[in-house]
């Protein structure tokens, strides 16, 4: 079992055309990161791979659809090429992601609603499992996927299929740790708060918000976790609009011996009707 698992020198982003991602994709070139861009928009792209060379950095532009197992596949060879592409992936970042027009769920059309299922889970396990296996042969490496509030409780309400796609993103995140932590593996589930972009601005339930998520929260976590300083907190659920690197570093320390197990720690669960619940030790106790 890897003790320390070195710095990320490279990564790959999804949904690194615009948004969060691009942010992410960014904040990370600053950091002193390559970069491999993922997203079907190749324009947008390329204008983000001008923006990480002008730091200094290398970058590749990757345009492909997440959800086509060919595409992913081909992508991540193009991005650990020797020469034009990084040569390793050190960290992944799932960022891509889609969200389904507002409707209930009996009035949802379906094609839209299993796109959207499609879109954040099947393309995160698709990069996962072309990947992982690279970092794993080199000793190790990281994962993070951009989570979200609706992966731990219900809302926004008119988007069924966000919202169950992102609490499976975060089991499937939970399954990663477990099989992969002894390998050198460290997963993380970010979930951003509420960024503006043009995904969060098209919900119902911000058309009157001022306040909103600074990506500069989002994007030091990921160069935290990039730079192994949050390895402590592999498996856990992180928030921007709460945890900053330091937090999170104080937190892990503190929960080190204490009385919850560290597989209960951050991590999604159903909680007990009351205290006379027949199920209550069950829920709590694992």
């Amino acid at each position: 079992m890897p003790d320390i698992v070195p710095p990320a020198r490279t990564a790959l982003v999804t949904g690194a055309s615009r948004g969060i991602g691009r942010e992410i994709a960014l904040g990370l070139a600053r950091a002193g990161l390559d970069v491999a861009l993922l997203a079907r928009d190749e324009q947008r792209l390329a204008e983000v791979a001008e923006q990480v060379r002008d730091l200094g950095r290398t970058a590749v532009v990757l345009s492909a659809d997440v959800t086509s197992e060919a595409e992913v596949r081909d992508a991540v060879a193009r991005a650990e090429r020797p020469g034009d592409g990084l040569g390793s992936i050190d960290l992944l970042v799932n960022n891509a992601g889609r969200l389904e027009p507002e409707a209930p769920l009996w009035e949802a059309d379906p094609g839209d609603w299993w796109a959207t299922f499609e879109a954040n889970v099947r393309g995160v396990f698709l990069l996962d499992r072309h990947v992982v296996p690279g970092m794993l042969a080199r000793g190790g490496g990281r994962v993070v996927d951009l989570a979200s509030g609706a992966s731990t409780h219900e809302g926004p309400f008119g988007h069924s299929a966000y919202n169950a796609s992102k609490t499976a993103l975060v089991r499937m995140g939970a399954a990663l740790h477990a099989e992969g932590h002894d390998r050198g593996l460290r997963v993380f589930e970010l979930a951003p708060g509420v960024v503006k972009t043009a995904m969060s601005t098209a919900l119902a339930i911000h058309a009157d918000r001022t306040e909103w998520t600074p990506p500069e929260r989002v994007t030091d976590l990921v160069d935290a976790i990039a730079a192994g300083s949050l390895d402590a907190c592999s498996g856990w659920l992180v928030r921007a609009t709460h945890d900053t690197p330091e937090s999170l570093r104080e937190l892990a320390a503190a929960a080190e011996g204490g009385p919850a197990p560290a597989t209960a720690r951050r991590r999604l669960r159903v909680l007990p009707a009351g205290n006379e619940d027949p199920l209550r030790e069950l829920l709590t106790g694992r």
